[in-house]
């Protein structure tokens, strides 16, 4: 008993006292949502699921395999990357992403760089040019060295796959004109191909280009550096792009839900705030 209690503590020690503040800041505001709003369950769900996988993966013994094994570093930030901010993104009630222009403007000066910050295009060409950036081997070896460079790699994925899948799948940017499906879906299908390219280069590398992993010591016994390497090219090749598929499905459906509700008379807007009283679908805007 001693000894599993012991193993849990060292899968849930404390490591980064930011994410924390940044989850006790999250859980804050989703309790306000719920009180004020009523968030629906799957809304519920979906912010809950996001938040957690974020949880794990940066705050967890994950974290530590993450630093041993290139996979698992692959794994790590197509959850901080991809996966926790879709969830998220879909999560947010509409009128919380309607507040962000004026919560930035209630910052002054401060609020200017961040609004030019949250630029569609921008966000689409920081989407890709990170994850290269993070992935160029002599940037690589001291990101995964330094803890400051570490934290910066992390949380630059974490924010940047929040603003843009909150643009991708929701079409809102603060201070920014709400995009249209159709952008919506190019921004996903143009980031596409880099993600696709770049997992396919470091497959079929014929070196390896991390030695680090191997320096540092492997914590998953059995797998050799290159078999590492080429499954951590798959895990930026196929899911990523994937990810980019789904959401793509989203706002398709979304944008065909739209037009049934404009034939039948009905703006798709008016149908969802005239649905129930009280909370919105997590699919809505």
């Amino acid at each position: 008993m001693a000894l599993m209690m012991q193993t849990m503590w060292s899968w849930l020690w404390p490591w980064e006292p930011s994410l924390l503040v940044a989850l006790a800041l999250a859980a804050m505001g989703t309790w306000a949502w719920r009180a004020r709003r009523r968030l629906g369950a799957a809304q519920r769900g979906l912010l809950a699921a996001g938040v957690a996988l974020a949880y794990i993966v940066l705050h967890t013994r994950f974290d530590y395999y993450s630093e041993h094994e290139f996979f698992i570093h692959r794994l790590q930030h197509l959850v901080l990357h991809h996966l926790a901010p879709f969830l998220i993104a879909l999560a947010w009630p509409e009128s919380t992403l309607a507040r962000w222009p004026h919560c930035l403007s209630r910052l002054g000066r401060i609020g200017r760089p961040l609004r030019a910050a949250c630029a569609p295009w921008l966000t689409a060409l920081l989407f890709n040019g990170l994850v290269l950036l993070w992935l160029i081997p002599v940037v690589h070896f001291p990101a995964m060295l330094d803890w400051r460079l570490y934290r910066v790699m992390n949380w630059s994925m974490l924010v940047n796959g929040l603003l843009f899948w909150t643009l991708a799948l929701r079409g809102a940017a603060p201070d920014h004109p709400r995009l249209s499906a159709t952008r919506q879906i190019t921004m996903m299908l143009a980031v596409t191909p880099g993600q696709i390219a770049l997992g396919a280069l470091i497959f079929f590398a014929p070196q390896e280009l991390y030695p680090l992993y191997t320096l540092c010591g492997r914590a998953v016994h059995g797998i050799d550096a290159m078999a590492d390497q080429q499954i951590g090219g798959l895990i930026l090749w196929i899911p990523g792009a994937m990810m980019s598929v789904a959401g793509i499905l989203l706002v398709f459906s979304r944008r065909l839900r739209g037009t049934r509700h404009a034939a039948h008379g009905t703006d798709l807007c008016d149908a969802i705030a005239t649905a129930s009283p009280h909370e919105q679908p997590p699919f809505a805007g």
